[in-house]
């Protein structure tokens, strides 16, 4: 039985603010014997990595839990897109997304269109080439580190082009976000 594939709901989608649009997808990570999958979740505005995980399989159980931990951390989103991979796709995932009373919406990616998620494919190729490629990690607690510290920087520290703002650095982003999500969890209790 096929999975149910969502329509892409960011053509042309103006993403203004905080906790609009989430990203997220998994990639494989090499290492010195072998290969890990990451899965990140992404704010598409302030470009800050809600949560991550690391595995050894694509099974959907563990973007479930990438996702749920978000969204009990923060809030739900207004949009996740995803790919059509079939972690994305299964029942479980979805309900976890489209779960009542979050009303968030499903987005996902044309197949064969790595642009529509251009910004965490990019996070991908950033986080590849400025640690994973300059010193393969040799085992899971390696790569975990690696990983903790690159998103680390990745979220504090390192510049990004956001359309309307310019080069700016996550760290500036940041105080808004952690405002935006404070004021949301107050809204929660």
């Amino acid at each position: 039985m096929a999975h149910k594939v969502f329509p892409y709901l960011l053509r042309h989608l103006k993403v203004e603010r905080v906790n609009q649009v989430w990203a997220t997808i998994s990639t494989y990570i090499p290492m010195e014997k072998g290969f890990m999958y990451l899965t990140a979740i992404i704010d598409l505005h302030s470009r800050y990595v809600v949560n991550w995980f690391i595995s050894n399989s694509m099974d959907a159980k563990w973007v479930i839990e990438v996702m749920q931990e978000a969204i009990d951390e923060y809030s739900p989103p207004e949009i996740v897109n995803t790919d059509q991979g079939s972690q994305y796709t299964s029942e479980e995932f979805v309900s976890v997304v489209l779960k009542e009373p979050q009303r968030t919406k499903l987005s996902m990616d044309g197949k064969g269109r790595a642009t529509d998620n251009a910004f965490i494919e990019s996070l991908w190729k950033s986080i590849k080439y400025e640690k994973i490629y300059l010193s393969p990690p040799i085992d899971r607690v390696d790569l975990y580190q690696k990983v903790a510290e690159y998103f680390d920087y990745y979220n504090c520290q390192r510049q990004h082009w956001i359309k309307h703002l310019g080069f700016v650095s996550n760290g500036s982003l940041i105080d808004s976000y952690q405002h935006f999500f404070v004021n949301s969890k107050r809204k929660k209790k």
